[in-house]
Protein backbone atom coordinates (compact mmCIF):
# COMPACT_ATOMS: atom_id res chain seq x y z
CA UNK A 1 0.00 0.00 0.00
CA UNK A 2 1.45 2.76 -1.48
CA UNK A 3 0.79 6.66 -1.21
CA UNK A 4 3.13 8.21 -3.25
CA UNK A 5 1.98 12.33 -3.37
CA UNK A 6 0.53 12.61 -0.18
CA UNK A 7 2.79 14.14 2.32
CA UNK A 8 2.30 12.89 6.13
CA UNK A 9 3.71 13.78 9.60
CA UNK A 10 4.68 11.85 12.23
CA UNK A 11 4.90 13.34 16.07
CA UNK A 12 7.38 12.21 18.19
CA UNK A 13 8.40 13.33 22.09
CA UNK A 14 12.16 11.53 21.70
CA UNK A 15 11.90 9.25 25.15
CA UNK A 16 15.56 10.31 25.99
CA UNK A 17 13.98 13.72 25.53
CA UNK A 18 15.17 16.84 23.13
CA UNK A 19 18.07 17.85 24.52
CA UNK A 20 19.00 21.59 24.71
CA UNK A 21 21.87 23.27 25.25
CA UNK A 22 23.42 26.53 24.91
CA UNK A 23 19.70 27.80 24.16
CA UNK A 24 20.29 26.75 20.53
CA UNK A 25 21.96 23.26 20.30
CA UNK A 26 18.88 20.26 20.16
CA UNK A 27 19.55 16.75 19.65
CA UNK A 28 17.25 13.78 20.13
CA UNK A 29 14.81 11.29 17.98
CA UNK A 30 12.50 12.43 15.26
CA UNK A 31 11.13 9.04 14.79
CA UNK A 32 11.62 6.08 16.71
CA UNK A 33 11.64 2.06 14.89
CA UNK A 34 9.34 -0.46 15.77
CA UNK A 35 6.78 1.74 17.84
CA UNK A 36 2.83 1.90 17.19
CA UNK A 37 1.80 5.85 16.80
CA UNK A 38 -1.11 6.74 17.73
CA UNK A 39 -2.35 6.57 13.81
CA UNK A 40 -1.38 2.61 14.03
CA UNK A 41 1.49 3.21 11.81
CA UNK A 42 5.39 1.90 12.70
CA UNK A 43 8.20 2.88 11.00
CA UNK A 44 10.63 -0.17 10.55
CA UNK A 45 14.43 0.47 10.69
CA UNK A 46 15.97 1.32 7.66
CA UNK A 47 12.92 3.21 6.34
CA UNK A 48 15.02 6.67 5.91
CA UNK A 49 17.77 4.83 4.54
CA UNK A 50 17.56 5.41 0.64
CA UNK A 51 16.44 8.95 1.15
CA UNK A 52 18.83 10.38 3.21
CA UNK A 53 21.69 8.77 0.61
CA UNK A 54 19.78 10.22 -2.34
CA UNK A 55 19.70 13.82 0.13
CA UNK A 56 23.44 13.87 0.31
CA UNK A 57 24.62 12.99 -2.99
CA UNK A 58 22.01 16.01 -4.32
CA UNK A 59 24.00 18.56 -1.51
CA UNK A 60 20.97 19.22 0.37
CA UNK A 61 20.01 18.66 3.82
CA UNK A 62 16.64 17.83 5.90
CA UNK A 63 15.07 21.35 6.71
CA UNK A 64 14.22 22.60 10.31
CA UNK A 65 10.58 23.88 10.23
CA UNK A 66 8.53 25.22 13.59
CA UNK A 67 5.62 23.49 13.62
CA UNK A 68 5.62 22.15 9.92
CA UNK A 69 5.35 25.55 8.67
CA UNK A 70 7.17 25.72 5.13
CA UNK A 71 7.20 29.43 5.64
CA UNK A 72 9.07 29.13 9.25
CA UNK A 73 12.54 27.45 9.01
CA UNK A 74 13.78 27.92 11.73
CA UNK A 75 17.62 26.41 12.05
CA UNK A 76 19.70 23.68 10.73
CA UNK A 77 20.36 19.95 11.02
CA UNK A 78 23.66 19.28 10.95
CA UNK A 79 23.55 15.88 11.26
CA UNK A 80 20.82 13.24 10.67
CA UNK A 81 20.99 9.55 10.71
CA UNK A 82 19.15 6.13 11.29
CA UNK A 83 20.68 4.12 13.87
CA UNK A 84 19.50 1.15 15.73
CA UNK A 85 16.77 3.53 18.02
CA UNK A 86 15.37 5.13 15.05
CA UNK A 87 16.46 8.68 13.25
CA UNK A 88 18.67 10.75 15.33
CA UNK A 89 18.70 14.52 14.62
CA UNK A 90 20.90 17.24 16.10
CA UNK A 91 21.28 20.76 14.65
CA UNK A 92 20.99 24.66 15.70
CA UNK A 93 17.97 26.99 16.49
CA UNK A 94 19.00 29.99 14.63
CA UNK A 95 17.84 32.62 17.67
CA UNK A 96 18.69 35.25 14.71
CA UNK A 97 15.47 34.26 13.01
CA UNK A 98 12.36 35.49 15.39
CA UNK A 99 10.58 32.28 15.56
CA UNK A 100 13.99 30.97 15.92
CA UNK A 101 14.22 32.93 19.64
CA UNK A 102 10.86 32.17 20.18
CA UNK A 103 11.35 27.98 19.52
CA UNK A 104 14.69 28.09 22.17
CA UNK A 105 12.59 29.85 24.75
CA UNK A 106 9.70 27.20 24.44
CA UNK A 107 11.98 24.29 24.44
CA UNK A 108 14.19 25.96 27.49
CA UNK A 109 11.06 26.03 29.28
CA UNK A 110 9.58 22.91 28.48
CA UNK A 111 6.70 24.47 27.10
CA UNK A 112 7.68 22.40 23.82
CA UNK A 113 9.25 19.18 23.78
CA UNK A 114 8.10 17.48 20.42
CA UNK A 115 10.03 16.29 17.17
CA UNK A 116 7.37 15.57 14.08
CA UNK A 117 8.66 14.84 10.86
CA UNK A 118 7.22 15.55 7.46
CA UNK A 119 7.33 12.61 4.67
CA UNK A 120 6.16 10.84 1.93
CA UNK A 121 5.42 7.14 2.06
CA UNK A 122 6.60 4.86 -0.88
CA UNK A 123 6.69 1.52 0.47
CA UNK A 124 4.15 0.49 3.47
CA UNK A 125 1.50 -2.46 3.98
CA UNK A 126 -0.70 -3.37 6.31
CA UNK A 127 -0.41 -5.99 9.03
CA UNK A 128 -3.27 -8.31 9.97
CA UNK A 129 -2.95 -5.61 13.41
CA UNK A 130 -4.58 -2.83 11.35
CA UNK A 131 -0.97 -1.59 11.66
CA UNK A 132 0.51 0.08 8.20
CA UNK A 133 4.74 -1.07 8.20
CA UNK A 134 6.64 2.06 6.80
CA UNK A 135 9.16 0.34 4.87
CA UNK A 136 10.62 3.23 2.79
CA UNK A 137 9.53 7.30 3.58
CA UNK A 138 10.95 10.06 1.60
CA UNK A 139 12.32 12.35 4.31
CA UNK A 140 11.33 16.17 3.71
CA UNK A 141 11.63 17.44 6.90
CA UNK A 142 11.62 17.28 10.81
CA UNK A 143 9.76 20.17 13.10
CA UNK A 144 9.80 21.04 16.43
CA UNK A 145 5.95 20.50 17.46
CA UNK A 146 3.82 20.94 20.21
CA UNK A 147 2.16 17.66 20.51
CA UNK A 148 4.10 14.31 19.86
CA UNK A 149 2.11 11.78 18.08
CA UNK A 150 3.78 8.69 19.37
CA UNK A 151 2.32 9.08 23.20
CA UNK A 152 4.68 6.52 25.21
CA UNK A 153 7.70 8.39 23.83
CA UNK A 154 7.09 11.40 26.06
CA UNK A 155 9.81 13.76 27.46
CA UNK A 156 9.55 12.85 31.54
CA UNK A 157 9.20 15.38 34.32
CA UNK A 158 7.95 18.43 31.80
CA UNK A 159 4.35 18.64 32.84
CA UNK A 160 2.38 18.12 36.02
CA UNK A 161 -0.57 16.37 34.03
CA UNK A 162 -1.25 12.99 34.44
CA UNK A 163 0.08 10.60 31.25
CA UNK A 164 -3.89 9.85 30.43
CA UNK A 165 -4.88 13.55 30.34
CA UNK A 166 -1.82 13.97 27.91
CA UNK A 167 -2.89 10.78 25.94
CA UNK A 168 -6.45 11.76 25.71
CA UNK A 169 -5.23 14.89 24.76
CA UNK A 170 -3.02 13.36 21.96
CA UNK A 171 -5.96 11.20 20.88
CA UNK A 172 -7.74 14.61 20.21
CA UNK A 173 -5.59 15.99 18.11
CA UNK A 174 -4.58 13.06 16.11
CA UNK A 175 -8.78 12.74 15.28
CA UNK A 176 -9.05 16.00 14.77
CA UNK A 177 -5.70 15.63 11.85
CA UNK A 178 -7.17 12.81 10.58
CA UNK A 179 -10.69 14.78 9.81
CA UNK A 180 -9.12 17.80 8.64
CA UNK A 181 -7.26 15.75 6.01
CA UNK A 182 -9.90 13.74 4.87
CA UNK A 183 -12.04 16.70 3.58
Amino acid sequence: MDNHGAPERKYQAPEAGLIVTDGAAVEGYASLFGKRDQGGDVVQKGAYAISLKALAKAGRRVKMLWQHDPSQPIGVWDEVHEDATGLYVKGRILTDVGKGREAAALLAAGAIDGLSIGYRTLRAEKDGKGQRLLSELELWEVSLVTFPMLAEARVAAKADAPDEDWHSMAQLFDEARRELADR
